[in-house]
């Protein structure tokens, strides 16, 4: 039987390696209000990232002194509203004067619709997705579920895209060579047609097979009782290399994604960092609800990530 690992020892552990690596210079969107701008400024001082606060200098400094905040020492850029703030951010991703984005007290989708402009050259030949990394003492390892933030309903191809971006993220992030345990998940394991989600899944299978998908051991459909439980599957017979050991988890759509994470987080104790993959430069999106610490654990996993793309162990990431 598996050792269940401490959620704390995970976490620092995730913490440590990236404190080795080359903080990033992070372009913070619209930091205001408490929790983003702490999160930031604690990320910068945990070495994680060289913060640039992008929004209304006057509203950042008033928070700033609100919640008794040193902030002279990071650059500030002065911008009227969180549209301005997304827009000029992404401009400064574009030019290269930044190396990552970090999501502040806007809505997400401010921040997207200025990454996903053609002309912004931010956008792959991949789909952008989100991928939350995970760790909870009831599980024996960290893993990664996808996608709970960004893509609504996904098609088929969305699909491997999210797959593929994940699998990338995670072989490029890890300390040791990995494959890659990919759980898709669907209310059932067996095959039914009035299920959009097991087709698709017996689809990605075979996509996997061919090659269309690589890095990876991937089954599915597979019900969650049976993805996450090893027991459970023997228990319906099912022979898996996956079921119970899964490095990832492919939710059919962006509800079932969303409510799986909370439940996690809120019901299990779960500890969570959230990304965005598919795009030239790693994008920090956390909830604006998400505490301090959430957010520096995502700062973390940026760095991890930014440093496996600048020494090419992500490299498939052509311009669209």
């Amino acid at each position: 039987m598996q050792q269940k690992l401490d959620v704390d020892l995970i976490t620092k552990h995730f913490l440590a390696r990236a404190k080795a690596k080359p903080k990033i210079r992070t372009a913070v969107v619209h930091p205001c209000s408490p929790d983003a701008l702490l999160g930031a400024i604690e990320a910068a001082r945990e070495g994680l990232i060289e913060p640039v606060l992008v929004g209304p200098i006057a509203k950042i400094e008033a928070i700033a002194r609100e919640q008794n905040l040193d902030i002279k020492a990071y650059e500030l850029i002065d911008v009227p509203h969180s549209h301005a703030a997304a827009a000029k951010s992404v401009e400064l991703a574009k030019e290269g004067k930044v190396a990552a984005l970090m999501k502040g007290s806007l809505h997400t989708d401010e921040l997207m619709a200025e990454v996903v402009k053609h002309e912004n050259g931010l956008r792959t030949e991949r789909r952008i997705s989100h991928v939350f990394a995970m760790a909870t003492e009831n599980y024996h390892k960290p893993f990664l579920i996808t996608d709970a933030a960004v893509n609504i309903d996904p098609d088929l191809l969305a699909k491997r895209d999210i797959l593929q971006n994940a699998i990338d993220l995670l072989i490029g992030i890890s300390e040791h060579k990995i494959v890659p345990k990919v759980a898709i998940l669907a209310a059932v394991e067996t095959i039914n047609p009035a299920m959009q989600a097991t087709i698709d899944a017996a689809c990605l299978c075979k996509m996997a097979d061919r090659g269309q998908i690589q890095g990876a051991i991937i089954d599915g459909p597979l019900a969650y009782d049976n993805a996450i439980s090893l027991e459970a599957a023997i228990v319906k017979g099912i022979k898996s290399a996956v079921a119970g050991d899964a490095d990832i988890f492919l939710t059919p759509d962006i509800e079932s994604g969303n409510m799986l994470v909370k439940e996690l987080i809120l019901l299990s104790n779960a500890s969570a960092a959230g990304i965005i993959l598919g795009a030239h430069v790693p994008i920090i999106l956390t909830s604006r609800s998400d505490s301090v610490q959430s957010r520096i654990g995502s700062c973390a996993l940026a760095v991890l990530m930014a440093d496996a793309m600048r020494n090419n162990l992500i490299t498939n990431l052509k311009v669209e």
